[in-house]
């Protein structure tokens, strides 16, 4: 087996060390792996270019989510397979796919792991494997950058960014359009995911499924800062109330229009700025991922 491994210097934990590492367990999987470890910048021409090079028998990416939207946006509709070595802070998509979260365990799923379909998504043209938001969160992840640029750790940044944006506690005016759906909504978070995610407040809950060709939206209904730490509180206890607590769509596509010209956009914990409106879609089984043999 020939693959490429491409090591996000910049993806949690990746790096030199981990890319040391990376080539004793494949060369003792027998696996031929050209790795290669790069910069943020450089990994969406790398993905691509791999994505189209003659002679692999798979694409590899080492690091968090947003490593592994980048390398699906590249691999997505080529039939090439797409192997995960999870070295991000949470890995979300490698849990929700069950791959192994240790280094060992998720090379051997590349090594002797079966192809498998997975659905992908994607909002103004931008592919994410987990999920996307507008409101609180994508201005939490604005000020955690801000807090990491200063020197902070990432978690002590987001802790210290999660604090700050319930203080400024804002609503949007959207408008919902899909199929068989329309509705404005005033709501401060609303939350896209990639196939049905069990209903957590401030932590991702996990999805039963990837490969449903479906998306979740989740409009939080709160009005209030007061409503929506009292949400907060009932959603630790595990006590959350889906409809009361969220309007709810399970939707193939859908438009979300807004007064502003541009909103900030989260996708898979990475934020920009998007023109409105935003359009999402799912795009079902556009994406082979290797999985472990049992699954």
């Amino acid at each position: 087996m020939n693959i490429r491994v491409i090591v996000n210097r910049g993806g949690g934990s990746a790096g030199e060390e981990a890319a040391d590492r990376l080539r004793a367990l494949f060369a003792a999987a027998s696996v031929t792996a050209d790795i290669a470890v790069v910069a943020p910048d450089e990994l969406a021409d790398l993905c691509a270019e791999a994505a189209k090079a003659t002679g692999l028998d798979l694409v590899a990416v080492a690091g968090g989510d947003g490593t592994l939207g980048t390398a699906a946006a590249a691999l997505a509709g080529t039939g090439r397979p797409l192997g995960i070595l999870p070295l991000g802070t949470l890995n979300h998509f490698a849990r929700d796919a069950g791959i192994p979260t240790d280094l060992e365990g998720a090379v051997d799923a590349i090594a002797n792991g079966v192809p498998r379909r997975v659905d992908i998504a994607e909002v103004n043209g931008k592919v994410f494997v987990n999920n996307s938001s507008v409101g609180l969160y994508p201005h939490m992840v604005r000020l955690r950058e801000a807090q990491q640029a200063g020197g902070r750790s990432k978690r002590l940044a987001m802790l210290s960014a999660s604090l700050a944006t319930l203080r400024s506690f804002r609503k949007h005016r959207l408008r919902i359009r899909a199929p068989g759906l329309e509705a404005p909504i005033e709501t401060p978070l609303l939350f896209v995911g990639n196939n049905r995610y069990q209903v957590n407040l401030f932590g991702l809950g996990q999805r039963e499924a990837i490969d449903q060709g479906e998306l979740c939206l989740y409009a939080v209904r709160a009005h209030n800062r007061g409503r929506l730490l009292w949400a907060g509180l009932r959603g630790i206890f595990g006590r959350l109330d889906q409809q009361r607590d969220f309007v709810t769509a399970y939707v193939t596509e859908a438009e979300i229009a807004s007064d502003r010209a541009r909103l900030g956009v989260a996708t898979d914990g990475e934020q920009q700025w998007m023109e409105t409106p935003l359009v999402y879609r799912v795009r079902p089984g556009a994406l082979t991922i290797m999985v472990p043999a049992e699954r």
